[in-house]
């Protein structure tokens, strides 16, 4: 007796492999953040103007969110493509050893993103126009 299994959509498939190119680039873009978040401790132990505190800390944000993107590709592709249609096929996937380890990656990459918008990038005041 033959059990009529569901193929995955098309749609899964693509994407699935998009994925599995994006997170290729992960060791690189977290290279990249932790150089800008090197440049970043570097400017605030010097004491550097609030204008270039507010341009590394843009740019380790950019980082981040590159790299968190990166990661985030790297854990659909680890769940598979099933992951992709199926809710529990995802839920089961958190729950093996490589799902959790990419899944707690995530987790500290936008923690760590949160903690850099909220505490590393200066508010530099605007300029008020003059009235006549």
């Amino acid at each position: 007796m033959a059990f009529f299994r569901p193929r995955v959509s098309r749609e899964a498939e693509v994407r699935f492999h998009a994925d599995q190119e994006i997170s290729r680039s992960y060791p690189e873009l977290i290279e990249k953040a932790r150089e800008a978040e090197r440049t970043l401790r570097v400017l605030q132990a010097a004491e550097a103007d609030e204008i270039e505190l507010l341009a590394a800390g843009q740019a380790l944000d950019r980082a981040l969110t590159d790299a968190l993107r990166a990661a985030e590709a790297g854990q659909r592709a680890t769940f598979g493509v099933k992951a992709y249609d199926d809710r529990i096929a995802r839920r089961k996937a958190k729950a093996t050893p490589e799902g959790a380890m990419w899944t707690d990656e995530v987790e500290r990459l936008r923690t760590l993103r949160e903690h850099n918008r909220m505490w590393n990038i200066p508010g530099v005041p605007r300029p008020v126009p003059a009235t006549a």
